[in-house]
């Protein structure tokens, strides 16, 4: 399986303007082999026109063709990157096009603050005494907060504002041995409460985006102040960006924390698998869905368990409030209905806790079991009382 590993590193000012004039480099590429390849587009459409395909077929650029123009047009600062780093930048529009192609939006150019990193791909990077060595930039001292596990294939060097770090992708050729399933729970997640488990208990939000609103409003608004392409705006822009990477490094290190108890404690754990981009379009809601922070919780949770050799499911969200856990008969409800009463069974329980459970009751596993058709029938309620006790600090 594969694992990253992500360290600070902290170049000095020669070696900070080099990574920077790299990046413009791999960055004004990108951009030209984007511009290419479009250029190519419109031609094939003016071809398709005027009926001048042979056989009907356009002809596309792909990475290959790109590549093998580069290696006999390089520009002079283009000689100053490792050659593999060009290549990936290549690699990068190819793989956009692919995306285009499957259904996802028209490759952007990227702007100079919208480039942040370049990846060596294969070789051109190693590790020495504390320094982290990269071909013709030189070595770069690295602070270790971790053992690196497994073969390191790829190095990626990203810039986050005024700081750099970099991403070690390792093959780990351990064996994950999976475990027995002996302890299991069904998660919704909410905004009243971000996490609201099968058994009853609950993980409260931190709404780190609504804690720091009023400084990031007023920074916001000293940020409006300045006079455009001026050195105090750009200083100023650092500010807010600074604002909004605290935000962003608080939501994430509580989702590491949260996903580590969630693994920890249980074996099989069961979200719905919701689409997050299709639910922030309400604006209503949106704000309070993006600090939430739902789908980056799940993907911590799926990959921690996937290393720990436990189960992540996500089963089909239709319908888990509105459906009674204990008869599964329908009770419709809107948002502002925060208690399941139901009117067929008489279960009376927590709108959240109801929905866990029928979360749960989707599965496909179950304590003891391989295989079970979650389509037919609920599990019974006593088999709830087989799960984990309750998280620490719940």
């Amino acid at each position: 399986m594969k694992k990253s590993f992500q360290f600070r590193i902290y170049p000095n000012k020669n070696q900070e303007v080099t990574l920077n004039r790299t990046l413009s480099t791999c960055r004004h590429l990108y951009n030209d082999a984007l511009s290419e390849r479009k250029r190519e587009s419109d031609l094939n459409e003016l071809k398709r026109d005027f009926g001048v395909f042979p056989w009907g077929k356009p002809e596309w650029i792909n990475y290959y063709d790109q590549a093998n123009d580069l290696s006999g047009s390089k520009t002079d600062f283009q000689k100053e990157v490792f050659s593999q780093v060009l290549q990936n930048v290549l690699k990068r529009v190819d793989r956009s096009f692919k995306n285009f192609f499957n259904g996802f939006g028209y490759p952007r150019f990227q702007g100079r603050d919208r480039y942040n990193s370049f990846t060596y791909p294969q070789k051109g990077f190693e590790l020495n005494d504390g320094k982290l060595n990269l071909s013709k930039i030189g070595n770069i001292k690295i602070i270790f907060h971790r053992e690196i596990e497994g073969i390191i294939k790829t190095c990626t060097i990203k810039k986050d504002i005024d700081q750099w770090y970099v991403t070690f992708s390792c093959e780990i050729d351990i064996p994950i041995i999976p475990v027995d399933i002996k302890t299991e729970t069904g998660i919704d997640v909410g905004l009243k409460s971000l996490l609201t488990l099968s058994n009853g208990s609950q993980i409260e939000t931190h709404e780190f985006l609504r804690a720091s609103e009023d400084k990031l409003t007023q920074e916001q608004k000293r940020l409006s102040r300045k006079k455009k392409r001026s050195h105090n705006r750009n200083n100023q822009r650092i500010v807010v960006s600074k604002v909004h990477r605290k935000i962003r490094n608080q939501r994430k290190d509580f989702a590491h924390k949260t996903s580590r108890q969630l693994v920890y404690a249980y074996d099989h754990i069961v979200f719905e698998n919701l689409q997050v981009q299709n639910m922030v379009q309400n604006h209503h809601l949106a704000k309070s869905i993006s600090d939430a922070g739902w789908s980056q919780l799940i993907s911590f949770t799926k990959s921690k368990a996937e290393y720990a050799g436990k189960v992540v499911e996500l089963v089909n969200p239709r319908n888990t409030s509105q459906n009674c856990s204990g008869c599964g008969n329908t009770v419709p409800k809107n948002l502002s209905v925060r208690v399941h009463s139901c009117p067929f069974c008489g279960l009376k329980l927590d709108r959240d806790h109801n929905a866990a459970i029928n979360i749960l009751n989707r599965s496909k596993y179950t304590v003891g079991t391989t295989e079970i058709n979650a389509c037919q029938g609920l599990l019974n309620r006593e088999s709830m009382q087989q799960e984990a006790p309750t998280l620490q600090g719940e």
